[in-house]
């Protein structure tokens, strides 16, 4: 159903179209007033608006300024102008701003819906024609469970969802989970005789061990699913009806429960099981992949033997040994090291905008770093991960294989532990893998070439235009694309809407200007272009959950 924004300082006007209107007839299921353009934007931050009619004068922001700061902010909304006769040179203007319509005042309702009927038919077939294949997609139970491995992977690979996209993903694929909420990560990695299976057993087995700790952690919300470096990855959160096991707990519940489990994997699938256990973290934005870099990490540097290790503080409770997997932020030389691996634009930006040259030249920074500072063995997992995350992610969202392209080493828990050992042997898998990847890539063709190609050009502009003025409106001018056409294209390419790929990478760009430089907020909202330091705050705070101030404050 359509949402409808009436826009008009006089209110009268909008509380009479609200009454008097059939909208349910027309397709609309809600309709919303705003007495002024500021107003009308607050609402459209919070609500799923498809359609906005707004007067032209109005005190303030105008009916103009407002829909050509619609049409920067809000791709794919339409706009219909509300005018007077003498004003009718400004309607000539909404349409060159691509407003979908007018109507003079006084408003006849037969027009008045005529006009609005239209614009709900355009918007209809825009997405008739763009969501089909995703509407197909979704209305089968029996995709769930490839939607929700999807979701999983790109979660613990490096995308970072905001709280109400997370929690809209969570509810469609009927996941148990609350987005937000403290959540602990286990890592099962098969052993013993499953070292010797194909990939299709193991698929089974890791099914069948899945089942088997959602009986063992009943009680908990769970979801489960085979990460991305061949380990089983389970996701657990605290009861809201209090019958579950506290997150916090360790040595007590949490540690009986595993021994069962590896009690059950050894009855049942004949087998051993190695777990890894996470500090407790919040569902949403990076934490994931953090927690998942740290806790796999702990997994690889435990090596076998069917045991279970703890992260941080952790093993206190449980008495044993911290393991320390993650290049540390300060000393010997590792500060470099993070700066080097996490500065913008990130590996993965590289690799989505196939900037293979630029990713090689900050890959190789990385390892020279590492050779100034000395380091091999388990700090280096670091490194190994942060490539192989960014490698599996772009492969995973590509479509293309990427589990051959490492050569015999490939993605093998065991055998990376010998890369991590000679970093130079490393260095050479990590570059065999890159060019491996970008000839990969490189072949195809047709249509889905196309907007790969334009999907990519996109990354690179965004990428190198954080810092100035970037809208759908200005990237569309650069690759000669109606702004509409290429939201749906980009969208259709990599899933995600272009004007929230923009605010993620600003926000992106932005944390690490909060972590790393001492910059005041006002600087860092002018950098990134914007005008106003509260909207900057309450954007950052949507993708990351907390104010700049207090994401500086915890880094």
């Amino acid at each position: 159903m359509i949402e409808v924004l009436l826009v008009d300082d006089e209110t009268y006007v909008t509380e009479s179209l609200e009454l008097t209107i059939p909208w349910e007839e027309i397709g609309v299921s809600t309709v919303r007033r705003a007495a002024s353009g500021a107003e009308a934007l607050a609402i459209m931050e919070e609500e799923a608006i498809d359609l906005v009619v707004t007067d032209i004068r109005m005190p303030g922001m105008d009916g103009l300024q407002l829909i050509e700061e619609i049409g920067r902010r809000f791709a794919g909304v339409r706009c219909i102008l509300l005018t007077g006769h003498s004003d009718f040179s400004y309607a000539k203007k909404a349409l060159q701003l691509r407003a979908s319509d007018y109507v003079l005042k006084p408003v006849d309702d037969a027009e008045f819906v005529a006009a609005v009927s239209e614009a709900i038919d355009s918007l209809r077939e825009e997405w008739d024609e763009f969501d089909k294949v995703h509407r197909l997609l979704y209305s089968r139970k029996s995709d769930y469970k490839v939607l929700r491995e999807n979701l999983l992977q790109e979660l613990l690979l490096g995308r970072e969802l905001g709280g109400r996209a997370l929690a809209e993903q969570l509810r469609a694929y009927e996941l148990p989970l609350q987005a937000g909420a403290p959540t602990l990560m286990l890592l099962a990695r098969l052993e013993g005789r499953f070292a010797s299976m194909d990939a299709a057993s193991l698929e089974l087995m890791d099914f069948a061990a899945g089942n088997i700790a959602g009986e063992v952690l009943r009680g908990q919300p769970l979801w489960y699913g085979s990460g991305p470096h061949g380990c089983l990855v389970l996701l657990l959160q605290p009861s809201e009806a209090g019958g579950g096991l506290a997150l916090e707990q360790t040595a007590g519940g949490l540690d009986r429960r595993l021994d069962t489990l590896r009690e059950h994997i050894r009855l049942y699938l004949k087998g051993e099981i190695s777990l890894a256990v996470s500090t407790v973290f919040e569902l949403g934005g990076g934490a994931p992949t953090a927690a998942y870099r740290r806790t796999l990490g702990s997994l690889y540097a435990a090596g076998t033997g069917g045991r279970t290790v703890y992260t941080d503080a952790r093993a206190a409770a449980s008495g044993q040994a911290v393991s320390h997997s993650a290049v540390s932020p300060a000393g010997d030389g590792r500060g470099a090291i993070a700066e080097a691996m996490y500065a913008p634009p990130t590996l993965l930006h590289l690799l989505e905008s196939h900037q293979w040259d630029e990713a090689k030249a900050k890959m190789g920074g990385v390892f020279d770093a590492a050779e100034q500072a000395g380091l091999a063995g388990p700090p280096m997992y670091e490194i190994y991960l942060w490539m192989t995350n960014a490698f599996l992610f772009i492969s995973h969202r590509e479509g293309q294989p990427v589990g051959e392209l490492g050569g015999e080493e490939g993605f093998d828990p065991v055998l990376a532990r010998g890369l991590v050992q000679h970093p130079q042997r490393l260095r050479s898998w990590g570059m065999r893998l890159l060019d491996g990847l970008a000839e990969q890539m490189s072949h195809g063709g047709g249509e889905g070439q196309g907007r790969s190609k334009v999907a990519g050009r996109i990354r690179h502009l965004v990428g190198a235009g954080l810092d100035g003025d970037l809208s759908v409106k200005t990237l569309a001018d650069q690759v000669y694309l109606h702004p509409v056409y290429l939201s749906k294209i980009y969208k259709a390419e990599t899933g995600e809407a272009l004007g929230d790929y923009i605010i993620r990478m600003r926000m992106e760009r932005a944390a690490h200007l909060l972590k790393h430089t001492s910059k005041k907020i006002y600087e860092i909202t002018g950098e990134l272009g914007y005008q106003n330091p509260q909207y900057f705050s309450k954007m950052f705070k949507k993708q990351y959950g907390m104010t700049p101030n207090e994401f500086r404050e915890l880094s």
